[in-house]
This record gives structure tokens, C-alpha cells and sequence, in this order.
């Protein structure tokens, strides 16, 4: 059975400072202003974009309150795993967990494939040489694997420089164009009226995930030095930090290119608009350095969400629910090794077998982007989003009879998320053909979603069976801990 001893306890010493660094790093600053931004404008049309930025971080930060409250109380690597099966029961709880392990590993997979494209890019670009994107995106899988296996102290200061990069490029690319507005500085982006039409789903969706892993802090509460103030300080500078930052820097490219011309410059360069913007304004140095932290902002999302998934396989691991050598820490470095390494190879067959068929069917460049990368991160996100809205639900039931929360933490604030939580999952799943790159009904329009979802459904099924056949196992999930031997 799980061991219940300090043997293989993850260790860290981090604040609230490293947390909120490894917070940002999953949403990739530099990613989400390049790729995310010009995305929104292509799709929804709408110059308003900025305004859906404020708006996701309005609904996250009400979020925040109930989950960073509920994390003073619940110190565990499983997260929304844990805080789900304590809120909600512990069936509920497993379903949360078989669906974090499946998102968290569909965010982490499908991002191989952009950063294999884009090091293949810019490697062609620059140097010109030619790299297929499976060895860009093996070379990418073997440093995640080894930081992985890293102290999580050691590879926090790795991931923090990484992600100082990412806004130092963002932040010159804000001022150039602030500096030269293509016509005049302009407020439309924010105005609330304008954000009412028919793209404000879009906008929604795809904004949503710039946020992605803004609710990791807590996955880290054991390796942190004072959880119970670190994990909800990182959680609320994060998510002000994100949406505050996003909407700007969103807003300033727009005025750069004009307000005008920012969404048929987007339709037209996709990703690459803001090197374009740059080299168009004779700043080809800034588009190249741009374009090198472009592949570690992929870099430093990559190990990110391979941390969420080893966490919640440890976790799990422990308390017996999988195979208990997962809840296993290396005893020099304290990383949860086994877990780690379970993700790594399950990465490996993804790039294999979408490489595998790629030069098979003498698919083009974009094959893995429009493949690997779309249909993967998309139905991540789209498993998260759920299990966010889960969250706030338990929230509700956790703190009911408690007296030392206020109505407003206990109450009105998770309801409230639960609300925009609600809407912006709907708006996910109406609009997921888009995001997908498909029309109507693709199989891939059903049949992602319908995985992610029909996941929690057996992990519900399994904790049936536990209850029925193994009580004592049944009583460990989300505890963190399994049963003595």
C-alpha cells in the first residue's frame, strides 16, 4: 500500500515569489501576447479583445477567494483533486482526478508540437538549417524530463529567468508601440459597449487560456515555506498580474498596428504579427531576440504543466489509487521522479506517433500545430475549465456551517465563479469547432470533449468500485496519504 511516513514527502522552499513565477510560466507570457492576442483578434473580429482579458480575471479572481480560502485549510499536491473530493465526496473526487490527470497531460503533449514548429522555424530562419519538428520537440522532451527530475527549488530559478525574459520582450514591444500608435491612442479596446457583440464567446474562449494554470500555486503547497500565506498571495498576484498585464500589452500592440488594421493584420500574420510589427518598425534585432524567448516562454509552459501532472500521478500514487511506486520522491533531489517519468514517456509516444504519421502521409509543416498542438491544448483547456467550475461548486459545500469565513468567501463569491465559470465553459464548448480548426459536427468536435468528460465519468465508476470492494483504500482518496502497511 501508499506510505504514510516523511519518506517521500516532496520538499521546497518556495515563496510566494518562485510560486507566482511557476504560475505565469504555464500561461507563457510571451506565447500568450504573441500567439494568444493576434488568435482573439483573428477569430472574434472585435477590436475589444483587451476588455476579455479584465473580464476572464474579474471571474478568476472571485474564483480565487473561496479556493484561496479553502487552501488554508487543505495542504495537498492534488489541488482540485483534493479540494473536490473533500467539498464533494470522494467519488466525485476521483472523477476530478482521472480528469486533471487527462487535461493537465493534454495541455502538457500538445505543446510539443507548436514548440517543435517553431524551433524548426526559427532555426531555418536564422541559421539556416533545417531540423524536422519531431527533433526539435525530442530535444524539448529530454530537458523537460531532466528539470523534472530536478529539486523543485533549482528548477523554479530556471523557470523564473526564463519568465523575466518573456516580459522584458513584451514590455518593449508595448512601449514601441504606445510610443508610435499607428493612429493615435485610442480607448476602444475597453469600452464595455463595444464588448457585447457576437464575438464575445470567442473572445472568452480562447482568452481563457492565457490563464491556464493560474490555479497551480496549490499543487505546490508541500514544497512551499508558508502555504497557508504563500499559495493564496501567488494565487491573487498571478491572476492580477496575468489579466492586468495580457489586456495591456493586447491593447498596445493593437494601437501599434492601429485599431483599424489590428484584425486583418492578425487574420493575415497569425502569431507572427508582433515579429512583423517589429521588423516593419526597424527593430529586426528585438523580432529575433523575440522570436528565441518565443521557444523558452513554449519551454518554461512545457515543464509547468509536466509538474501538474507528476504531482496529481504522486498523489495519487500515495494513496494508493495508482500504482504505488508513482508516489515515490527521488531522496536526494525529492522530486516526485517515478510520476515524472511516467509523463515523460507517455509525452514520448505522442511525438512518436504523430511524427510516425506525419511522415507517413507526407503531411505539411503546419501538420503538428494543426494537429498535435490545436486538438490537445484545446480539449486541456476545455477539461480544466470544468474542473475550475467543479471547484467552485465544493467550495460552496466545504464551508457550509462555517462561521470563522464571512457569507461573501463562503457564499456569494464561489457562486458568483460558478456563474461565470459556467458561462465561459459553454461558450468553450459551443465554439470548440472553431478552436479545433473544424466545422459543425467533426468527429474531433464530439469525440474531444466527449473523452475528456466521459474520464471523469469512469474515475466516478472506479470510486464506486473502491467503495464497494475496498473500503480502507476508498477512505485515502484525497487525503494524500494511503492506507498503513
Amino acid at each position: 500500500m501508499a506510505t504514510t511516513d516523511k519518506e517521500h514527502a516532496l520538499q521546497g522552499h518556495l515563496g510566494a515569489g518562485s510560486l507566482m513565477m511557476l504560475i505565469i510560466a504555464a500561461s507563457a507570457p510571451l506565447t500568450a501576447v504573441a500567439g494568444g492576442a493576434p488568435t482573439s483578434y483573428a477569430v472574434t473580429g472585435m477590436v475589444e479583445v483587451p476588455m476579455g482579458y479584465l473580464v476572464l480575471g474579474v471571474v478568476l479572481l472571485i474564483f480565487a477567494v473561496g479556493y484561496a480560502a479553502m487552501s488554508s485549510n487543505i495542504t495537498n499536491a492534488g489541488a482540485l483533486y483534493a479540494y473536490i473530493a473533500t467539498g464533494l465526496g470522494k467519488r466525485h473526487g476521483l472523477a476530478a482526478a482521472w480528469l486533471a490527470l487527462v487535461s493537465y497531460n493534454a495541455m502538457q503533449i500538445g505543446l510539443y508540437g507548436i514548440v517543435g514548429v517553431t524551433i524548426s522555424g526559427t532555426l531555418s530562419a536564422l541559421l539556416g538549417i533545417e531540423v524536422s519538428w519531431w527533433i526539435a520537440a525530442l530535444v524539448c522532451w529530454l530537458v523537460t524530463a531532466l528539470l523534472g527530475a530536478m529539486n523543485i527549488d533549482a528548477s523554479a530559478k530556471v523557470i523564473g529567468v526564463l519568465v523575466l525574459l518573456e516580459f522584458a520582450v513584451v514590455a518593449f514591444v508595448d512601449f514601441i508601440g504606445l510610443a508610435n500608435p499607428a493612429e493615435g491612442l485610442s480607448a476602444q479596446a475597453f469600452d464595455p459597449a463595444g464588448f457585447a457583440g457576437p464575438g464575445v464567446g470567442a473572445a472568452l474562449a480562447f482568452g481563457m487560456a492565457a490563464f491556464m494554470g493560474f490555479e497551480s500555486a496549490t499543487i505546490y503547497a508541500e514544497e512551499a515555506k508558508d502555504p497557508k500565506r504563500s499559495v493564496p498571495r501567488a494565487t491573487y498576484g498571478a491572476l492580477m498580474l496575468i489579466a492586468g498585464f495580457y489586456a495591456f500589452s493586447a491593447w498596445a500592440i493593437g494601437q501599434g498596428v492601429g485599431d483599424s488594421q489590428i484584425v486583418d493584420r492578425a487574420r493575415e500574420l497569425g502569431p507572427e504579427l508582433i515579429f512583423v510589427f517589429l521588423e516593419e518598425g526597424g527593430h529586426g534585432g528585438l523580432a529575433t531576440v523575440g522570436r528565441i524567448i518565443f521557444v523558452t516562454s513554449l519551454l518554461a509552459a512545457l515543464f509547468a504543466f509536466h509538474n501538474a501532472v507528476a504531482r496529481y500521478a504522486l498523489v495519487l500514487g500515495r494513496e494508493g489509487v495508482l500504482p504505488e511506486k508513482l508516489g515515490r520522491t527521488h531522496p536526494k533531489t525529492h522530486a516526485p521522479i517515478y510520476a515524472s517519468l511516467a509523463q515523460s514517456a507517455l509525452a514520448l509516444l505522442f511525438i512518436v506517433g504523430f511524427a510516425a504519421y506525419g511522415e507517413a502521409t507526407n503531411a505539411g509543416p503546419e501538420f503538428p500545430v494543426l494537429t498535435m498542438f490545436s486538438w490537445l491544448t484545446n480539449a486541456g483547456a476545455f477539461g480544466i475549465v470544468f474542473l475550475l467550475l467543479i471547484t467552485s461548486i465544493a467550495v460552496v459545500m466545504f464551508f457550509r456551517g462555517d462561521r470563522e469565513h464571512n457569507v461573501f468567501v463562503r457564499v456569494i463569491a464561489p457562486v458568483l465563479a460558478m456563474i461565470g465559470l459556467a458561462v465561459i465553459f459553454i461558450e468553450i464548448l459551443i465554439h470548440f469547432d472553431v478552436m479545433v480548426g473544424q466545422e459543425g459536427f467533426h468527429p474531433l468536435v464530439v469525440g474531444m470533449p466527449s473523452v475528456i468528460l466521459l474520464t471523469g465519468v469512469a474515475g466516478y465508476i472506479r470510486g464506486e468500485m473502491l467503495r464497494r470492494s475496498n473500503p480502507e483504500l476508498y477512505e485515502c482518496i484525497g487525503t494524500g496519504v494511503g492506507v498503513a502497511a
